[in-house]
């Protein structure tokens, strides 16, 4: 298959192969959890419903030393002894989390499934019939059906005009990453290839990854919502708004990207950043939080051109009438 990626240079965590004689189930479901217990019920029963048993399925919960609840209770209720468990003694954080799950997998096939989201009936059966017909494909991709917290359908994601690309090409996934990681499972050979979650990029881990996996191993797709994403209000996300470091980040894993596939337009993700930045200024100043719109101004003018900020102060009356209402 011709791709138009460079060769990997492996800066991320390796994941080592599973040693020999270890029985190498078709698929692994790993799933890791923080103070989420009340969802992970939800969880396991949609996963148990679809079980392959256990020469076909691994099914692991790998808790990140939650403080607030108890997963290993529910895994222990439900599992009846069918699900594994593994819990940190401290607390690592969700990269360093996903990276451990990715370590103590044994399957041919890696589905990473937070503990908050759900498989729809038919998800491993269908993206089963899905590699079984591409079967030089090192990815696999549904789309999403987002929800909240009681389960009140917001979105499908991504649309079928971008999913279709992304059996050619990465290159969709710059400058916005639309991939939810439960709707994505990613064959353990290429986690071996190309390395683990980048540690050093903890808000922009998964989609870096998924850039890359799909970079190396190709993307097989299904047109259909055969996940369920939760979505929740984003403290960590809202405090780094504050302070502009969400696009910090984001441009941190743009430039990374683009040093992946040199023929992305290093335009548009500056374009990208800059047009956020000043929406989130907008947004913090009409909120009355000036300290924080004032940050966020602070890193558009970095981002800009002279003559994009001159076209910006041409703008500013349309800004105060925003800021006073």
């Amino acid at each position: 298959m011709k791709t138009d990626y460079q060769p990997f240079v492996a800066t991320a965590p390796r994941i080592e192969t599973v040693p020999g004689g270890v029985a190498r189930p078709k698929w692994s479901v790993m799933i890791p959890t923080y103070n989420c217990a009340n969802f992970l019920r939800a969880t396991l029963e949609s996963v148990l419903s679809q079980d392959l048993g256990p020469d076909q399925m691994q099914i692991e919960v790998v808790d990140d030393c939650s403080t607030k609840d108890d997963p290993e209770a529910v895994v222990r209720e439900l599992g009846e002894g069918r699900v594994g468990f593994h819990r940190h003694e401290r607390n690592l954080g969700a990269v360093n989390n996903f990276n451990v799950c990715l370590q103590r997998s044994r399957g041919e096939w890696v589905h990473l499934l937070h503990g908050d989201d759900l498989v729809n009936p038919g998800f491993y059966d269908r993206i089963s019939q899905c590699l079984t017909l591409d079967s030089e494909r090192g990815v696999a991709l549904c789309r999403s059906l987002v929800v909240d917290e009681k389960n009140r359908e917001l979105a499908i994601e991504p649309g079928p005009d971008v999913l279709s690309q992304l059996e050619h090409t990465a290159a969709p996934l710059y400058p916005h990453n639309f991939i939810r990681t439960p709707s994505i499972v990613v064959c353990r050979s290429i986690y071996e290839r190309v390395g683990g979650f980048r540690e050093d990029l903890p808000h922009c881990a998964d989609w870096e990854m998924w850039f890359r996996a799909i970079s190396n191993g190709g993307c097989a797709v299904v047109d259909e919502p055969l996940v369920r994403y939760r979505h929740f209000a984003a403290n960590d996300t809202a405090r780094l708004m504050r302070t502009a470091d969400n696009l910090r980040d984001r441009v941190r894993t743009l430039e990374y990207l683009k040093a992946l596939m040199p023929s992305l337009d290093s335009e548009i993700l500056r374009k990208s950043c800059r047009s956020t930045a000043l929406e989130q200024s907008v947004r913090f100043w009409a909120a009355g939080d000036v300290e924080a719109g004032n940050a966020n101004y602070k890193y558009f003018r970095e981002l800009s051109t002279r003559a994009e900020m001159l076209r910006f102060y041409l703008a500013r009356p349309l800004l105060r009438l925003l800021n006073a209402q």
